[in-house]
């Protein structure tokens, strides 16, 4: 059996984008599967999903403090699936998925691939600036050889928060590297829709958005997200798109 997780608080994502993100790997992972949200909201949540509560964490009053003077806002409250004890008997490795990604292509790599790391894609930006950091829509762990993820936030909040600019991917990525725990998948496996499936301007407002061969996951980080891509997005002359057609079978049916 594999393991896969994700977290959902608030009410920016509804509870469908979790029963889809379900269903996608329903689809494309070949075994049996173990699908946990931990979210502070079950409602609406498919029966299948295990859900597990989210509470508040040690590091979140000073994470708020020192986002009142910061103008990133990471999502570090994803730290909390690093905490070994959050779901006892979860065994083995873990992906995790941030909620605004779809599914396209086999699963099976990504969970087979370097047992015991820290998983994730190099981040498109960073490359692009010649820096290191890996991006975190797609990620991989084992909350019992990694809990030191969580822990070192707990307990110097505000060091690795500065150190990692505020953001949760850097600081997962920073962290893990600096144990050589880190690996990163195959550039090709994770997709991102704004910056590989989207036409250049201006044959964006012309050409359908492309799934790229031997995608596996595409990440909706930024904008526009898949309700938009689906219908077309009206943004920015160079955010603009119209329909993107494989997000039909792959998001919605």
């Amino acid at each position: 059996m594999a393991n896969f997780i994700c977290v959902k608080w608030g009410d920016k994502f509804p509870a469908y984008y979790v029963n889809r993100l379900l269903r996608g790997i329903e689809r494309h992972y070949t075994g049996d599967v173990r699908f946990i949200c931990v979210t502070d909201d079950t409602t609406g949540i498919d029966p299948k999903v295990e859900t597990v509560p989210l509470v508040r964490q040690p590091f979140e009053d000073a994470m708020d403090e020192a986002f009142k003077t910061s103008r990133r806002r990471g999502a570090m409250r994803k730290v909390a699936l690093f905490n070994p004890d959050l779901i006892p008997d979860l065994e083995g490795d873990v992906l995790g998925f941030d909620l605004d990604v779809v599914i396209t292509g086999p699963l099976n790599d990504l969970v087979d691939f370097e047992p015991g790391k820290v998983c994730m894609r190099f981040d498109w930006l960073e490359k692009k600036r010649g820096r290191f950091g890996g991006h975190g829509s797609v990620f991989k762990f084992n909350p019992q050889q990694h809990g030191y993820l969580y822990h070192d936030l707990c307990e110097h909040t505000l060091k690795y928060l500065e150190e990692a600019n505020f953001s949760e991917q850097k600081y997962t990525s920073q962290r893990a590297n600096a144990r050589d725990d880190l690996r990163f998948y195959p550039d090709d496996w994770i997709a991102s829709f704004k910056r590989d499936a989207m036409r250049m301007p201006p044959l964006n407002h012309v050409l359908a958005p492309k799934l790229p061969e031997n995608t596996r996951v595409m990440c909706f980080h930024g904008t526009p997200k898949m309700e938009e891509a689906l219908v077309g997005y009206n943004g920015p002359f160079h955010r603009k798109t119209v329909p993107a057609p494989w997000l039909s079978e792959n998001w919605v049916d």
